[in-house]
């Protein structure tokens, strides 16, 4: 197999063979024949979620669609179709050129859609759903090989579209888009704990998106404030007390800026704005672990306390911490279910076993905010804990088995994070 790790290098795949397929028949006869299956994507993962005997890539699927890499934009319908191997990066350059835009982006645009989507990746914005709420219809390949379509407003649609890979492979997306629109970001540092704790939820809506980064020492040290040109007002001067940075800044301190998108108020396209890391760097510290967990947004100064209290243990771990916001959706497995959220986000040094020994007692600090951890990042917790925290888990679980009733696309990841307990 060629992809041999992930993006981070943390994970080594143990699959024994790789699929490239270029059209949806032979992704159907790939699947059907496979005892144990998934599909690879832009491997941004930090665990065995994407692993199986046998892998799929379903960028050669895409290109041989169309000659825009599966892309197709409807202005008049407000969407945009794409094929199941396109990444961020290649679908904003197309929607540039049609005067699109999606609501919103993660960090980084180096991402696959459909894997965001099937994780519940998100951007921020107290206002901003995560980037699965953007799906207005997705088609699929189940482990029998059929082709299975759905759309906003079917009976299963709000359980398919966060499946976490569990029920089959997403050949193709259709998003809804927008017309573009302009963002200009700002950097203020050395925001007082003080001051975030009594002015949290007008420091997170003061812009279109916002980011706190923070090394848990004495104060959060930067907010990145993004703001639409076109529906909100820059913020003169400084954010309650935190002053405005008067270079561009990255959200790892002491790394270069190059690689993170313009700050300093200079406006810019949506899609170069809203991630904070510009396509054709290495995004981040790119030698890291990474974990997040989504908490009620209404208990975000108690649970901000609550991982001070661990900062000592935290702090030696970490290259950062990012605080964001996302706004509550309906879709089953999204961290963001039925509850507007807070996100607290860690990125950690490259060590395994000592991040996973601290993860051990930041769940357990957490535990009583109900947090779910991102599905894509590293986290402890297993199907027996997480049940109780999605109201339709079990809803997903008998999704799975009816879409995938022979295991096909299973795994030793799933079994014990999800389905347990099911």
């Amino acid at each position: 197999m060629t992809a041999e790790t992930n993006w981070a290098g943390n994970y080594s795949y143990r699959a024994e063979r790789l699929h490239r397929p270029t059209t949806l028949e032979q992704v159907q006869e790939i699947v059907s024949a496979a005892r144990s299956v998934r599909v690879l994507g832009s491997r941004h993962s930090f665990t065995g979620i994407a692993d199986s005997a046998e892998l799929i890539s379903l960028e050669a699927v895409a290109s041989a669609e169309s000659g825009l890499a599966g892309i197709d934009v409807d202005l008049a319908a407000g969407t945009v179709s794409l094929g199941g191997g396109v990444r961020y990066g290649e679908l904003v350059d197309i929607l540039r050129d049609s005067g699109a835009a999606l609501h919103n982006l993660a960090s980084l645009p180096h991402i696959s859609v459909a894997g965001a989507v099937a994780t519940a990746t998100h951007g921020s914005g107290t206002a901003n759903g995560n980037l699965a709420t953007a799906v207005a219809a997705l088609e699929m390949v189940t482990s029998d090989g059929e082709v299975v379509r759905t759309s906003r407003g079917d009976s299963d649609f709000d359980g398919m579209v966060v499946g976490l890979g569990a029920l089959g492979a997403v050949t193709r997306l259709t998003l809804d888009i927008q017309p573009a629109f302009e963002v200009e970001q700002r950097v203020f540092e050395d925001l007082s704990w003080a001051a975030l704790y009594e002015h949290f939820d007008e420091i997170a809506a003061c812009g279109y998106s916002v980011s706190l980064f923070t090394l848990w020492g004495e104060d959060v040290s930067m907010v990145w404030v993004k703001t639409r040109t076109d529906t909100g007002a820059a913020i003169e001067g400084d954010l309650f007390g935190a002053v405005p940075a008067t270079v561009d800044r990255n959200p790892v301190v002491g790394l270069d800026p190059t690689a993170c998108t313009p700050q300093l108020g200079r406006p810019g396209l949506w899609s170069d704005r809203l991630p904070h890391f510009r396509m054709g760097f290495t995004p981040s510290a790119g030698d890291e672990l990474q974990s997040e967990y989504l908490l009620p947004s209404d208990r975000a100064v108690e649970a901000i306390e609550a991982v001070r209290a661990l900062a000592p243990r935290i702090a030696p771990l970490l290259l950062t911490c990012e605080i964001r916001t996302i706004a509550a959706d309906r879709l089953w497995m999204s961290t963001a279910y039925d509850r507007n959220s807070v996100a607290l986000h860690f990125t950690w040094r490259p060590a395994a076993a000592a991040v996973a020994d601290v993860l051990v007692d930041l769940e357990r600090a957490l535990a009583p905010f109900s947090a779910r951890p991102h599905w894509g990042k590293v986290f402890g917790a297993d199907a027996a804990t997480i049940a109780p925290l999605y109201e339709r888990h079990a809803s997903f679980v008998d999704l799975v088995e009816r879409l995938d009733p022979r295991g096909a696309f299973r795994n030793a990841w799933l079994e014990h994070h999800l389905l347990g307990a099911g």
